[in-house]
């Protein structure tokens, strides 16, 4: 996820007379001489970014680009890139750029990300071999980018810090504390914590900081092509320990991954770092831990920035599993420097009614249900885990060829009874019910989080209305569920 702080609001490019896709197009025709011929959205309201992202096609050409406003952050992703790509790192290779419109192209490297492998492939804590050997090979990876191509990168085109400082510690830290403990309604001394963070900060500056950190290494930025490992949104990376990347991917939250291959995947890690420096592992060890502790602190400020504050309640979907990991540590784990306030706000998070309330909603399974026209395109899966369902309604009877269903929805008792009386109708719910109640079964037992069913028809108005409010109804009583909506048409005609 890319840093958010609440900064003073910097000047950001303006895009005068060009859309945004006219923008990506032309970049697209320049580079492929090859007009473009399909053009697909690839990240919707989940993402956290801000960054307008397609993908453009034509033919076997394929690309990914972005629009984003913020010339210094572009200005420094693309400048990494292609450092990055001189020293033979997997990142993407940047076909072209106009920064004055805050718009760039670069290689398209798919759509599995290793959090997506991990998600479709684990039964509970049993994770696959072949997973494991993906999460070796990324954690392999990474000392390349902090030793070997970090030596001669040019710190300059850092943003917003060229190095994780105590400036950059104290935004985390008070990050944290701003929009997620107070937010939260967990009590602590003001006073006393400052001094804790204060602490914590001054122990976490004594480990050698002469190496790129990436900021954000984590499974969603690791994108898996042919079974290697390809990385991306590295933006905002600067000089740092080589400590808090390591911990960011081991206690990425969603992720989930049960402390022994953790610990696994640590050694791992420090078996390739030790092929480029001369490698003291306790003194390693010595700081390792407090930047699994800040960097989950960031996280927690960023969960409660947009979940809180945002109120995208998505977000908060990870609460649970960054306490389960703060759970873990306090029983574990002791750390070199006391912090009696951080900690016993560490316990007070973890017996609030309001986040063990957040932590029952995360144990169910989310079926999103949608409505939509063909005339459009299909939903997209915003929540990473892919798949699900899209059934076409339009061989069933059209209520909207009668005069007078045309003002009404399927959400109508009028046109609720007219599909009622269809036999047609009833044979199609049934094989619906049944291919969905097999799935989220399926889905439970393997602790899946998220299903999408989508329904589709001539005009989104009628029948797919009325086929997801009776998918819906049917697992709305079922445990462990939590069923959400949407009508895409209605939403545009304002219903």
């Amino acid at each position: 996820m890319v840093e958010r702080k609440r900064l003073p609001r910097l000047p950001r490019t303006r895009v005068p007379g060009l859309k945004f896709m006219d923008i990506l197009k032309r970049l697209f025709e320049e580079h492929f001489r090859l007009p473009v011929e399909n053009v697909q959205p690839l990240q919707g309201e989940l993402g956290g970014s801000g960054r307008k992202i397609v993908r453009l096609r034509s033919g076997g050409a394929s690309a990914v680009g972005i629009l984003y406003g913020v010339r210094e952050e572009n200005k420094a992703f693309l400048e990494f890139s292609r450092h990055f790509g001189r020293h033979g790192l997997p990142v993407p290779e940047i076909y072209a750029e106009d920064l004055g419109q805050g718009a760039y192209l670069e290689e398209d490297l798919g759509d599995a990300t290793l959090f997506d492998f991990l998600s479709q492939s684990r039964v509970g804590e049993s994770i696959p071999p072949d997973v494991v050997a993906a999460y070796c090979k990324t954690a392999a990876a990474l000392p390349r980018f902090q030793v070997e191509a970090g030596r001669d990168l040019n710190y300059s085109f850092c943003y917003p810090r060229a190095s994780f400082d105590r400036q950059s510690i104290t935004w985390d830290l008070n990050y944290f504390k701003y929009y997620f403990l107070r937010l939260a309604a967990v009590p602590h001394n003001e006073q006393a914590l400052e001094d804790d963070f204060t602490c914590l900060t001054d122990f976490l500056l004594q480990a050698p900081g002469d190496y790129f950190l990436y900021r954000d290494f984590q499974s969603r930025n690791v994108m898996l092509r042919n079974g290697e490992p390809f990385f991306v949104d590295y933006q905002g990376g600067r000089k740092g320990a080589l400590q808090y990347d390591i911990a960011s991917l081991l206690y990425d939250a969603k992720a989930d991954l049960p402390p022994p291959l953790r610990q696994q995947l640590l050694d791992h890690y420090l078996d390739a770092l030790g092929g480029y420096i001369a490698l003291d592992r306790q003194a390693f060890m010595q700081h390792y831990y407090a930047f699994v502790y800040v960097r989950i602190l960031q996280a927690l400020g960023a969960y409660g920035f947009r979940g809180f504050y945002e109120r995208k309640a998505h977000f908060l979907q990870s609460v649970p599993y960054a306490l389960k990991n703060l759970r873990w540590l306090l029983h574990n784990v002791k750390l070199p420097v006391e912090l009696p306030t951080l900690m016993d706000a560490f316990q007070s998070m973890l017996a609030s009614e309001k986040l063990l309330n957040l932590a029952s909603e995360a144990q169910n399974l989310v079926v999103r249900v949608f409505s939509f026209s063909f005339h459009r395109e299909a939903p997209k899966d915003e929540s990473g885990n892919g798949g699900g369902f899209i059934f076409d309604g339009r061989s069933l009877p059209n209520p909207g060829r009668e005069e007078r269903f045309k003002p009404l929805t399927g959400k109508d008792t009028p046109v609720i009874d007219y599909l009622n009386q269809q036999e047609s109708v009833h044979q199609f719910l049934a094989g619906v019910f049944s291919l969905v109640e097999a799935s989220v079964d399926n889905y439970q037992g393997r602790g899946f989080k998220n299903l999408m069913v989508s329904f589709g028809c001539t005009g989104g108005q009628h029948r797919s209305v009325f086929l997801a409010e009776q998918l819906a109804k049917r697992l709305r009583g079922k445990n462990g569920i939590e069923v959400v909506v949407r009508h895409l048409e209605l939403e545009k005609m304002g219903k």
